[in-house]
């Protein structure tokens, strides 16, 4: 770019980062941090050592904020400043500062996006075959590859907690947790149906197949009274993990089935060796999934009061993978799409939790120049 290319961009990148700036209230967060500092100073404050590490956590997350939100602005300021007694001889050296800078301010806007309540927990996510047969199966195993690569990928930690295995391949259904920094934030908007276009090895012909999985996200909730449970609305069942056979066939009534009697939700685990630790981690889930449930019934009170049309249906198809005849990847909601499908399906999903978290926040607050998520790559 020319010195004049540079000095436009710089500016419209400014516009963002003020825009940025509204949103991210930084006298707020400064009052936040004055008073998490007043509770670490407590005499009482190292009592509890796990409430007391969480709140640790959470200052020195504020305090990076910060100083994010300060280094990009005075990284503009002086950008634009040498732009304007700069020449184009010098256009390279200051355009890689740009692509630099516009990269920050696009982590900078996501991570500002992460706004919502429970954004900063961790996440259940579960992944469902539907219709497609084999191939839907297999697209759950490519799915859960896909996610647990990204979660690889940013240094989060990945566990399987169920599963329910196709008879030739793939999953049925299967579930894993996935903890980090504000991993339920990036991946609720992953929610909804996938859809895949390919060639099926399962087919004889080798013919064209659609095949569809449904996502579910759900937060992990520490406190396990954000989500009280009455133990006179749970059924409780155990029965024999299923195993590999053998040596690795397990002996015991390890696996446990929840079923919470008023909804009618049931939920399982059996990849932990004990009991206690299955059934702790199915009451984690049954949690998320009532939290979900409220989540979902006040979302359809604001669509209604926009007078909105609120599908009836568990989620619509939110993305396309196509695999042939060309290679495609597109958001439905966002249109933002790729050729790179290999990139995608190994992880590098970024820049589509990106758009979809824009998309999501300025559908509920109006705001219709954030960003514009219609780009390619």
């Amino acid at each position: 770019m020319t010195i004049k290319e540079l000095i436009t961009a710089t500016e419209e990148l400014q516009k963002r980062i003020t825009q940025i700036s509204a949103v991210f209230d930084d006298e707020k967060k400064k009052a936040r941090i004055a008073a998490l500092e007043r509770e670490v100073n407590r005499d009482d404050f190292w009592n509890d050592a796990q409430k007391a590490g969480k709140i640790m956590q959470k200052l020195e997350t504020l305090k990076k904020e910060r100083a994010r939100m300060q280094s990009i602005v005075t990284r503009c300021v002086d950008l634009a400043t040498l732009l304007t007694n700069g020449s184009d001889d010098e256009s390279a050296l200051y355009e890689e500062e740009y692509e630099n800078l516009a990269k920050a301010v696009d982590a900078l806007e996501v991570s500002v996006l992460l706004s919502e309540p429970y954004d900063e927990h961790d996440a259940i996510i579960t992944l469902y075959a539907g219709a497609g047969g084999t191939d839907a199966q297999d697209w759950v195993a490519m799915l859960l590859r896909m996610y647990m690569r990204w979660a690889e990928r940013h240094g989060f930690k990945s566990t399987i907690l169920d599963e329910s295995r196709g008879a030739e391949a793939g999953y049925k259904s299967v579930t894993c947790e996935i903890s980090g920094e504000r991993v339920y934030g990036f991946l609720r908007m992953e929610m909804g149906t996938h859809r895949l276009v390919r060639l099926s090895p399962f087919n004889a012909d080798n013919l064209r197949q659609t095949s569809f999985a449904r996502v579910e996200v759900l937060p992990v909730l520490e406190d396990a009274q954000e989500c009280a449970l009455n133990p006179q609305d749970l059924r409780i069942d155990t029965y024999r993990s299923q195993g590999a056979g053998g040596q690795s066939v397990n002996t015991t009534d390890s696996a446990v089935r929840i079923t919470h009697i008023p909804t009618g939700i049931v939920v399982t685990c059996q990849n932990e060796r004990s009991q206690l630790q299955n059934k702790e981690h199915a009451l984690r889930v049954l949690r998320g999934k009532l939290l979900q449930r409220r989540l979902e019934e006040q979302a359809k009170e604001r669509a209604a009061l926009r007078s909105e049309n609120v599908s009836a249906e568990w989620g619509s198809q939110i993305r396309s993978y196509v695999l042939h005849p060309y290679k495609m990847v597109k958001d439905h909601r966002t249109l933002y799409e790729t050729s790179h499908v290999d990139d995608v399906l190994d992880g590098d999903i970024d820049v589509f939790i990106g758009a979809a978290l824009r998309w999501h926040f300025q559908r509920e607050h109006g705001i219709l120049d954030m960003l514009n998520t219609t780009v390619k790559k």
